[in-house]
């Protein structure tokens, strides 16, 4: 199977950053990709204007639809890196005014097929212009782990924050997942630091593909994330990556039967005495 990750410069304008996801989507299809991972925020980079975006979908459907919709003309299964929802997987709607960070996921017909919400929120201090980082004021924390059945395997869901907690990548592999998304916007100065051997190590740890979709390059006067897509093997390997600032591709093939191979010759899941 081939998969692709796609990074974006997303900004606050919806039709200009669909427009931006929609050419690399086309771009991923053209490179052979089967699956196509898109990056955390992808449809709007604007903290303050997420609660109208998710009121706007839940009463309108658009971006579920122009997912669908490309999905089904493309050919591909779209693992959409988040959008704002106002109401929680049991349908219950939150009632203080945040959102939830959701990951979705289509299959090539265009079918809905699962979601997962971001567990983890991203409240800390980074040495950027930025500064402050506080998630949990507009979004709500989800509460479950999920996977998805592909034709080519088990995808463990995650978005971004979540990639520093191994618990929650350790509790998708004893659901079955080898492969592993990370949809993301790290930024420039925890990116750099962090993004490349996070990845391995969840990796490594799985022995599962990882594939990570990050945002990459200047969003505003205080925003910069770090890009360097890319898709990392159970070996530890990166395979593919996006090298450079701005928008583009990472397209690799996933073997496995190597990952089956990897496993069965250093079986670590048999050896662990911490099974979640």
């Amino acid at each position: 199977m081939r998969a692709a990750v796609i990074q974006m410069v997303s900004t606050a304008d919806l039709n200009r950053n669909l427009e931006q996801a929609e050419r690399l989507l086309a771009d991923a299809a053209a490179a052979g990709a089967e699956l196509v991972l898109l990056p955390e925020n992808f449809a709007l980079f604007d903290s303050g204007a997420v609660a109208a975006l998710a009121q706007d979908d839940a009463d309108h459907g658009v971006l579920q639809r122009w997912l669908g919709d490309c999905a089904r003309r493309l050919n591909l299964w779209v693992l959409a890196g988040s959008l704002p929802a106002v109401t929680r997987p049991d349908g219950s709607r939150i009632s203080d005014g945040r959102v939830r960070s959701r990951l979705v996921v289509f299959d090539n017909r265009g079918r809905w097929v699962h979601s997962y919400d971001k567990r983890h929120l991203f409240d800390v201090d980074v040495g950027d212009a930025q500064s402050r980082y506080r998630e949990s004021e507009r979004f709500e924390p989800g509460d479950d782990v999920a996977t998805v059945d592909t034709p080519w395997g088990k995808v463990g869901l995650s978005i971004c924050y979540d990639l520093r907690f191994a618990g929650h990548y350790q509790r998708l592999r004893a659901l079955g997942a080898e492969i592993l998304v990370v949809p993301s916007a790290f930024t420039r100065v925890t990116g750099e630091a962090h993004w490349e051997v996070l990845l391995r190590a969840r990796a490594i740890e799985t022995q599962s593909y990882v594939l990570g979709a990050n945002q990459g390059g200047r969003h505003g006067p205080t925003r910069e994330t770090w890009g360097h897509s890319m898709i990392v093997d159970p070996w530890g390997e990166v395979l593919a990556c996006v090298e450079e600032s701005g928008p583009g591709i990472a397209v690799t093939q996933l073997d496995l039967a190597a990952l089956q191979r990897c496993r069965r010759e250093m079986p670590v899941w048999a050896h662990t005495r911490d099974h979640c």
